[in-house]
């Protein structure tokens, strides 16, 4: 049980980028614009230890009392997503390394192979040199650890470190070379192996790989990102009593996020809402039009979810866009509103704080045309008068305790690492599937959990959803026959055993559910498979046989969604339409004008306007970019 925290606001800060003489100028606008909470340190090592040894400790400790002395409580973070060239110097070998086997090179950031185990130590040496330096002190009540994990594609590294690592990974999970040449079924083509020091790593082969080596690899990387940062958290944890944060990104599946949570006491995540629509989400043209200033509906909310049960409740947004960014396909501006639309959304998913990004825009370097709530001549940027608005508003409102979700997602990590490994289909993602899932349950009106698949319970809520679940947890297992709750399992649930091979009996194998995959289609974009009743299946679609009674079927009367016992399958992934039918038959839903979503707290329902035009919504209207409230 979390205990409630208060809704607050904070900024990004980099006060080695900004001559001393404006810090406290700085601090004090900060405060003046209702902020509680200001990050720094991420990215200084350099300035902290130009040289290995030599530390430079002045300034940060008069940017530490500057800041607090203001009254903001600071966030430091461990500077280890960007090793001074002295550590690489050092270290030649600890860059990661691509699948095609080149270097990721030196002169930006995050350029480091977290199997590297003497960079691990180093990042462990330098976490501890400030935690023995900051770990007392006062004006520190935060601290955050990395920065970003798996940004840029850096999860994932092809080096001789990760080869060795991943070998040794190989003989503690399997034993011995016969146990694992059975388990990825290496008779196939002639791949067996007779010690583990033969296995190479799954890139540059002549065809694809054996899919369950690229599986493994995959579990090996996460738990490599799992073990980098409990390294800074063991030592953290003998200096500080503050809690521990990590920030995590958008639509980043390439480690286990609730196996890093474990080690810390918030999740936070980095929200760029017009960043990710154009970069990282599938839709239509009208679609990326119609939000172009605003951003997606449904991204946003999905990873407030996600990242408040990887938090086990607590979570924050470190990073929140403020105005253009500079990384994104094109960059265009917010609408007006929509920096204080995006806080509202963040807090009525449970967020207790959100930190914009950042506090004053940079004039110089790769960063130089991601805005901030200053323009680079200190005059005030837009969104900073939202920011005010927002602090004012938060006063009156009480601490950030989102209300139990109607409806629950199961999200599970490994579940996108099979599918990667084993696509079957050029257009299948795992990502995509669960979070048009989501779509629909928003679309109904619904609050919507998202759990781990170890949940130890599914109690409570209207229906619970598993799509693309490759195994099921046996503890999950259990809590299906006992559960009151129906659960909707597919399409891709269960249909694999731990290897990512077939079972048998094949799957999904659930007790009370007398239903059967037996064959599998991935379908192109130019093919569908339609719907009695209206929808229509596309990427996916899977034959099932069995007694189970049949709710969805095509117009050729192919079985789409059966159940039994309070269990069903879905056996194919649907179009807006067709999802709908599914979600209108385990919930009631509320009809949402287009880009309105609604979210509920404990004492007030929120609704959200997307829109570039204003809306009305039970006789009350919300105007473009707005958010409205009413008590409970």
């Amino acid at each position: 049980m979390t205990t409630t925290q208060p809704r607050t606001l904070g900024t990004c800060y980099y006060p080695e980028h900004w001559d001393r003489s404006i810090w406290e100028d700085d601090a004090q606008r900060m405060v003046e614009a209702g902020l509680s909470w200001v990050r720094i340190g991420e990215f200084a090592w350099s300035r902290i230890e130009p040289r290995e040894g030599e530390f430079h400790w002045d300034w940060l400790d008069d940017a530490i009392e500057i800041l607090g002395r203001a009254g903001l409580k600071v966030v430091l973070g461990t500077p280890t997503a960007t090793p001074p060239k002295w550590v690489l110097n050092k270290y030649p070998d600890m860059l990661a390394i691509d699948a095609q086997g080149q270097p990721r090179k030196f002169g930006s950031r995050r350029h480091y192979c977290f199997s590297h185990l003497p960079y691990r130590a180093e990042a462990g040496r330098i976490t501890r040199d400030l935690a023995e330096r900051y770990g007392s002190n006062n004006f520190i009540h935060a601290w955050q650890t990395d920065n970003e994990y798996g940004c840029h594609d850096t999860v994932v590294s092809y080096s001789d470190a990760a080869r060795s690592g991943f070998q040794n990974w190989l003989a503690a999970r399997y034993g011995d070379i016969t146990a694992l040449n059975k388990a990825w079924g290496n008779v196939f083509w002639s791949m067996e192996y007779d010690d583990f020091s033969e296995i190479d790593l799954p890139n540059l082969t002549v065809t694809e790989p054996s899919h369950i080596h690229q599986l493994d690899f995959m579990r090996y990387s996460s738990d490599m990102v799992v073990a980098f940062n409990k390294v800074q958290t063991d030592i953290l944890r003998a200096h500080t009593d503050a809690p521990l944060i990590h920030n995590y990104m958008g639509r980043i599946v390439e480690f286990d996020h609730f196996g890093v949570g474990a080690d810390l006491d918030i999740a936070s995540w980095d929200s760029y809402p017009i960043g990710f629509l154009s970069d990282r989400l599938e839709a239509s043209d009208a679609h990326k039009q119609h939000f172009l200033r605003q951003g997606d509906p449904d991204f946003q909310a999905f990873h407030h979810d996600l990242y408040r049960a990887v938090g086990r409740g607590r979570m924050w947004i470190m990073e929140q866009q403020p105005g253009p960014v500079n990384w994104a396909p094109y960059n265009p501006a917010p609408l007006d509103g929509m920096a204080r639309l995006w806080a509202w959304e963040a807090f009525a998913h449970g967020a207790e704080t959100v930190c914009y990004f950042r506090w004053r825009q940079a004039p110089f370097a790769q960063e130089q045309m991601h805005a901030g709530l200053l323009h680079p001549d200190s005059t005030d940027a837009p969104a900073l008068s939202e920011a005010r608005q927002v602090a004012n508003e938060i006063k009156a409102m009480p601490d950030a305790k989102t209300a139990k979700g109607d409806v629950a997602i199961i999200f599970d990590y490994a579940s996108a690492w099979a599918w990667f490994a084993q696509p079957q289909g050029a257009d299948f993602d795992y990502f995509r599937l669960v979070f048009d899932t989501y779509r629909a349950l928003r679309r109904a009106g619904q609050n919507v959990d998202i759990l781990p698949p170890d949940a130890p319970s599914l109690d409570g809520y209207s229906a619970v959803f598993a799509p693309g679940l490759m195994t099921i947890p046996d503890g999950l297992r259990k809590i299906l026959q006992s559960t009151e709750t129906p659960i909707i399992l597919g399409p891709r649930t269960d249909t694999k055993d731990i290897n990512l091979a077939i079972p048998t009996p094949m799957g999904p194998n659930v007790e009370g559910l007398d239903a059967t995959v037996r064959i599998t289609e991935s379908i192109p974009p130019t093919a569908k498979f339609d719907l009695k009743g209206g929808g229509t299946a596309r990427h996916w679609f899977e034959h099932i046989t069995g007694d189970a009674e049949t709710y969805i079927e095509t117009i050729d009367n192919q079985p789409v969604l059966v159940g039994s016992n309070g269990l069903f399958y879905l056996g194919a992934w649907l179009d807006e339409a067709g999802f709908d039918r599914v979600i209108q038959m385990f919930v009631t839903p509320h009809k949402m004008p287009a880009g309105v979503r609604v979210r509920d707290t404990d004492t007030h329902r929120f609704w959200f306007n997307y829109n570039p035009h204003s809306v009305t919504i039970d006789g009350n209207e919300i105007p473009t970019a707005g958010v409205t409230w009413q008590k409970l």
